[in-house]
């Protein structure tokens, strides 16, 4: 009993770390082109290439610590977390900056993917939900934190102090983690490792991931990006075919038989492919356009972070009592209205009216990803849910990492990529400044057009994946259809 309040202080640490640094940096990149003279798809690396590397290791690192205990990988994981940030904090060009970024989405990986598990190890049924519950506020707190503090941060000494910040408490998190938590989990090596079905969809998303990179750079590189992305979609394609055969898969697709499951996981990659993008657009309008601060611009997105928390809690209360698919679907009708409305802005929209658009944004999302992820957990037979829940945050992973490079690739649709990128480095002569902001502010409502076209879709799903009673369990056929 007391063991499960131990893990749970010493997982939050690290949760809370991985959580804000998702998102810290996304102020500081206007200020990170200019002194690094990073373009714009450099400089969208910077936030991508940690949530990809995230996204990549949550496949492998899941299986990993089965076989070789969750205290061990998550100290290791806790320790590369702390190495990246000190690189990434001398960083001096570009791809050493993405590169540590790169090790520190290993990190992160092998903290989250382990924290839940320890803690399911550590804590008895009945009491499960509470202490998952507290662990994952710990994440979306540090997320939510890291947009409002790397302003902050910045206005009192420069980006990289975003990255000093985690290397004293990372060294205390490595050192009581490794004193304090001991293995208690069953280690299992009865199952081999699925190499082929690791190396094709970490291949596979990669190229697609590079294809919307050179695709953005204009038409000199649009057969490269075009090349890229068809053998990207192809490894994927051969990935989802060997997830079907192998005795112990990655992802488990069988549970797409589970219309809510599916339903609910589709919603979730549409709302994350609008949602990440989002969020980078508006820092750079916030500072580009508008003239903010990395201080200012940290804290004008209050109203979307306020929003965000107010709504969220109440939207997973009453799905608990209502059921998920009423408070879901409207959270996504709610934030779609709000990129609608934000793709009317224009140079001269004040930010009074602006802050309204992000609060309704924030109010959306907050009401739609609770009763979202209760469904997704809700729908699955209880021997599937930590295969359920790597599924949910990998497919998540997914629409947030190509989210980024998407809505760079709309920009360039309203200015071209040199002149958004000598925007952002602050290089454009005072001359044609005005007109750089007309264009890029073109590229922005181009953007969100499309970005609300896609959030829209998600209602579809959302709408159709039918309403599971409230306080209902799985069925037990469920289970029957889904063996181990």
């Amino acid at each position: 009993m007391q063991y499960k309040w131990t893990a749970l202080t010493v997982t939050a640490v690290g949760t809370l770390m991985a959580g804000l640094d998702t998102r810290i940096i996304i102020i500081g990149l206007p200020a990170v082109a200019k002194q690094l003279g990073a373009d714009a798809e450099q400089i969208i690396w910077v936030s991508q290439a940690y949530l990809l590397a995230s996204t990549i290791g949550l496949l492998l690192i899941g299986r990993v610590t089965d076989i070789a205990g969750r205290v061990k990988i998550y100290n290791v994981g806790f320790a590369i977390f702390t190495a990246g940030s000190a690189f990434a904090s001398i960083s001096f060009s570009p791809f050493e900056l993405i590169a540590s970024r790169i090790v520190q989405g290993v990190g992160s990986a092998m903290i989250i993917t382990n924290s839940a598990a320890i803690l399911t190890d550590s804590t008895p049924p009945g009491e499960l939900g509470t202490i998952l519950g507290i662990n994952q506020i710990a994440f979306r707190a540090g997320s939510i934190l890291g947009l409002t503090l790397s302003g902050v941060v910045i206005a009192l000494a420069d980006w990289r102090a975003l990255f000093y910040l985690n290397i004293p408490i990372g060294i205390f998190g490595t050192v009581w983690a490794k004193l304090k938590l001991r293995e208690v989990s069953t280690k299992d090596t009865a199952k081999e490792m699925d190499w082929e079905g690791f190396a094709t969809f970490t291949s596979g998303l990669t190229l697609v991931l590079l294809a919307i990179t050179f695709l953005s750079y204009g038409l000199s590189d649009s057969l490269l990006g075009a090349g890229l992305f068809s053998s990207g979609v192809i490894l994927l394609v051969v990935f989802v075919k060997i997830e079907t055969k192998v005795q112990a898969p990655l992802l488990d697709l069988k549970l797409f038989k589970i219309r809510q499951f599916a339903s609910s996981n589709l919603s979730q990659i549409l709302n994350a492919l609008a949602w990440a993008g989002s969020i980078i657009m508006i820092s750079f309008y916030l500072q580009i356009v508008l003239g903010f601060s990395a201080l200012q611009a940290g804290l004008g997105l209050l109203p979307l972070e306020a929003t965000y928390i107010l709504f969220g809690p109440i939207s997973g209360r009453l799905s608990d009592k209502y059921g998920p698919r009423f408070f879901s679907t409207l959270g996504l009708a709610i934030s779609s209205l709000g990129f609608l409305l934000l793709s009317t802005i224009s140079v001269s929209t004040s930010y009074g009216e602006f802050a309204l658009v992000l609060a309704l944004l924030g109010a959306g999302n907050g009401m739609f990803v609770s009763p979202n992820i209760s469904a997704i957990m809700g729908s699955v037979p209880p021997n599937r849910r930590g295969i359920a829940s790597g599924f949910r945050v990998t497919m998540l992973n997914v629409g947030l990492t190509a989210s980024s490079g998407i809505a760079v690739l709309l920009i360039t649709l309203g200015i071209s990529y040199n002149g958004f990128s000598a925007l952002i480095q602050n290089l454009v002569p005072q001359s044609g400044l005005l007109l750089a902001k007309a264009q890029f502010v073109n590229g922005f409502k181009l953007a969100t057009l499309a970005l609300a076209l896609t959030n829209s879709a998600a209602i579809i799903p959302s709408a159709l994946r039918g309403q599971k009673k409230p306080g209902s369990s799985t069925s037990s056929s469920l289970e029957n259809r889904l063996p181990d």
